[in-house]
C-alpha cells in the first residue's frame, strides 16, 4: 500500500503524488479505501482509485540507484522488432501498460533504430510507431525526471551523458 505524499507510476497517466487515502462509501452501501492522486505534470486534475484497483497498474516510483542502473544498462537492453505493423503496435501498447521501465527503454530503443534505418533507406516511419514511442518517452522521462530533480527537457541529455558505451 502506497502512503501519502509518495510518489507513484499511474498506468498511461504517469507520475502523481499520493495526495491522501481515504474512505468513502459507494451507491451500494459499500465502504472502499480509494487514493486520491495529482499527477505531477498535469495540474488541476485529481484522480481517486481504489485501493484494491486490479485493472491499472500502480508501482512505487524507482530509487535513483534503480535510475542509474537502468541508465547504465541501456545499451544492453534488447531490441524488439515484429515486421507485421498491427502485431507490433499490440505488442508495444501491452507493453506501455505495464510501465515498467525496462519496457519503455525497449520501445523507444527499438523505434529509434527502426527509425534510423528507414531514413538512411529514405522511407518515412510508422505514425503509430511514433506514437507509440512519444508515448514511451513521456513515461520514462516523467519518472526519471522526478527521481533525478531535473527537468523532463533535460532527461535525454543527462541519459546520453551517462550511459556506458
Amino acid at each position: 500500500m502506497f502512503k501519502i505524499n509518495d510518489h507513484i507510476m499511474y498506468g498511461m497517466t504517469g507520475v502523481c503524488k499520493v495526495l491522501d487515502i481515504k474512505e468513502e462509501k459507494f451507491m451500494n452501501s459499500d465502504i472502499k479505501k480509494y487514493y486520491v492522486l495529482e499527477p505531477v505534470y498535469s495540474k488541476n486534475t485529481i484522480i481517486k482509485i481504489p485501493v484494491d484497483n486490479n485493472k491499472v497498474v500502480m508501482r512505487k516510483i524507482h530509487s535513483k540507484e534503480e535510475v542509474d542502473g537502468l541508465i547504465n544498462n541501456m545499451s544492453n537492453e534488447e531490441v524488439l522488432w515484429i515486421d507485421d505493423e498491427r502485431e507490433r503496435s499490440n505488442k508495444f501498447k501491452l507493453m506501455l501498460k505495464t510501465g515498467e521501465c525496462e519496457d519503455l527503454i525497449t520501445i523507444i530503443k527499438s523505434i529509434y533504430l527502426n527509425r534510423r534505418n528507414m531514413k538512411s533507406i529514405g522511407k518515412k516511419t510508422n505514425k503509430n510507431d511514433d506514437e507509440i514511442m512519444k508515448s514511451a518517452e513521456k513515461l520514462l522521462n516523467e519518472e526519471f525526471a522526478i527521481i533525478l530533480g531535473i527537468d523532463q527537457g533535460n532527461v535525454k541529455s543527462y541519459i546520453l551523458d551517462h550511459i556506458v558505451q
